[in-house]
């Protein structure tokens, strides 16, 4: 039984991260709860660090993810911040919205913030350069979950290896 709870809990993980949801953190939590529940009889702390590391890693790259492509795309400094900040209130305004709301907010808060914070630096004249950041962010918080999810495709199976 315990092991079933600990399968659900990794492809929970998974599906949450999209989402913009802690899904990584509810894998490692979900098997450091398996250790301490089986008296750490096949997970160890080796496993859990391990996972910690990956976790904290993907976090990281979550984060900057978005605001390293708007650089890319000609962006300012000001505007890689947009974009993480862009990213993180949209994906709040979109909660109310079922399922999809808060996924389809932060892509949209990471082109909007890139965008108008890009505007606010004044550094390039004009709209198209700053859709063009925006745009960047944009690809790199679609980068970001992709890159995301692997990770935790990568802890579950960790995970799930680990507690066998």
């Amino acid at each position: 039984m315990g092991y079933a709870l600990l399968v659900v809990a990794q492809v929970a993980g998974i599906l949450l991260i999209p989402f913009g949801l802690p899904g990584i953190w509810l894998q490692l939590l979900a098997l450091a709860a398996y250790a301490w529940a089986t008296g750490w009889a096949t997970v160890g702390p080796v496993a859990l660090g391990f996972i910690l590391l990956l976790a904290v890693a993907a976090e990281w790259i979550e984060f900057s993810l978005g605001g390293r492509f708007a650089r890319k795309y000609g962006g300012s400094r000001r505007a890689a911040w947009g974009a993480i900040l862009g990213g993180i209130a949209g994906a709040f305004v979109g909660l109310p919205v079922p399922v999809l709301g808060s996924v389809i907010g932060s892509f949209l808060g990471s082109f909007a913030g890139a965008v108008l914070f890009e505007l606010w630096a004044a550094r390039q004249a004009g709209m198209r350069p700053a859709l063009r950041t925006g745009w960047g962010a944009l690809l790199g918080r679609l980068a970001a979950v992709a890159v995301k999810s692997g990770i935790a495709v990568a802890v579950a199976a960790i995970a799930l290896l680990a507690a066998v």
